[in-house]
């Protein structure tokens, strides 16, 4: 523990707690989402384009807002103002029935997820070296998704008790939603430097950095946005084991225990990663994500589904912060958060629409294929990623000797 604390600084830990209350607000109304907003009168396709539209949204921030976090030099007032944004607008969707007002809630919620993510990354970025950036990352994910788990049983216990009374849990959110907000403040911010002066920038003016990036940072964004296509929202891991037979309160718990499984993993296998390295890390990730796929399309059943949900945690510890670790440690210090944002904003629309394809495959040929399909794929990739050559070691301002190993 020791040892770890000189890794993990302040401004890492108070990120990371700041990630944990605004997950707590998440998962707190992430169950009850589309069952509150069918009960108000939506229909499954407006949600869909609710979703799409969001995720849009989300994507083309984070480019954005990562660009602009390295040009003006500080990462903070981007944070700050995306957290505070995200805690004004989760708990105003339980408020108004409106379906317009809802869409510019959802959109807002959304769109403060772009303008914090990628100057939140690159301050977890610049407060390591490159050799231990992967427990930083695994500890700040872990963190996010104890938040996670947290939120899921304060819903599981409210509604066990007020069934129904969706409309008060949003409400209720707002507290760990505002205290994520308070956190914020007590991080310091500190000076990133500046190659240029600062030009005038444009919604797309992030995909400018795509050209000049490495070839290393092309091929690793190449190879996740594939495996993007392909890795739908979690809505369809729950309805398949809905049509399997299981119970609401089986899937939630089930769910439940993933979270708990990548809450509990995150750091380990990421002070892993940093001994047997970054890309031999998220290769185990994607061998994790195929068996859960594998196994989704071949066997149904409670017992098998908390092993398959076992490997889908193991997956998200190897791969979400592993991911970012890798790309951080292709580019120079001051375009991480071009870099981070870039790949994040092809990365939400990727993902927006992966799961339209993965819908469109479902009503076509079935789950079991679909799930097939998704697994081969995955294969197919983990060979893509065995002929890249291991992360690079471009040397970043924070990168000091490590006494641990002078």
């Amino acid at each position: 523990m020791n040892r770890m604390t000189q890794y993990i600084t302040r401004p890492i830990w108070l990120l990371s707690l700041v990630s944990l209350f605004s997950d707590i607000t998440s998962e707190m109304i992430y169950p009850i989402m589309p069952i509150y907003l069918q009960s108000i009168g939506f229909s499954i396709l407006w949600i869909g384009i609710l979703e799409g539209i969001a995720e849009a949204i989300a994507g083309l921030s984070q480019g954005y807002f990562g660009k602009a976090s390295d040009l003006a030099g500080k990462r903070m007032p981007f944070v700050r103002l995306g957290y505070a944004l995200t805690a004004l607008s989760k708990p105003i969707i339980g408020v108004f029935r409106d379906p317009f007002l809802i869409l510019l809630a959802r959109s807002a919620d959304r769109f403060g997820k772009g303008i914090r993510t990628g100057a939140r990354d690159a301050i977890l970025s610049t407060e390591t070296t490159n050799s231990h950036k992967g427990r930083v990352f695994g500890f700040h994910r872990s963190m996010n998704t104890t938040g996670a788990v947290i939120g899921l049983l304060l819903a599981l216990g409210y509604l066990y008790y007020h069934p129904g009374n969706y409309q008060a849990l949003f409400l209720l959110s707002a507290i760990p939603a505002a205290i994520s907000v308070v956190l914020t403040f007590f991080v310091t911010d500190s000076q990133v430097h500046l190659s240029k002066p600062n030009p005038e920038i444009s919604a797309f003016t992030f995909l400018n950095y795509w050209s000049k990036s490495s070839n290393e940072y092309k091929k690793v964004v190449i190879g996740l946005l594939s495996f993007t296509l392909f890795n739908a929202s979690d809505f369809f891991l729950l309805l398949k084991m809905k049509q399997d037979g299981l119970d609401d309160i089986s899937i939630i718990s089930i769910y439940i225990f993933y979270n708990l499984v990548y809450a509990v993993t995150a750091l380990p296998l990421g002070i892993l990663a940093d001994r047997i390295g970054l890309k031999a890390m998220l290769i185990i990730g994607l061998c994790a994500y195929a068996i859960l796929y594998f196994g989704m399309a071949l066997m149904s059943g409670g017992t098998p589904f908390f092993f398959f949900f076992f490997a889908y945690g193991i997956y998200s510890s190897a791969t979400e912060g592993i991911s970012k670790a890798w790309i951080s440690n292709t580019c120079e210090s001051q375009d991480l958060g071009t870099a981070l944002g870039t790949f994040l904003g092809f990365q939400s629309i990727t993902l927006m629409i992966a799961s339209i394809l993965t819908g469109i495959l479902w009503s076509m040929i079935g789950a079991s294929t679909t799930f097939l399909i998704v697994g081969s794929i995955t294969t197919l990739l983990i060979f893509y990623f065995l002929t890249l050559k291991n992360p690079g070691h471009v040397r970043l301002a924070s990168d000091n000797p490590d006494p641990l190993e002078e």
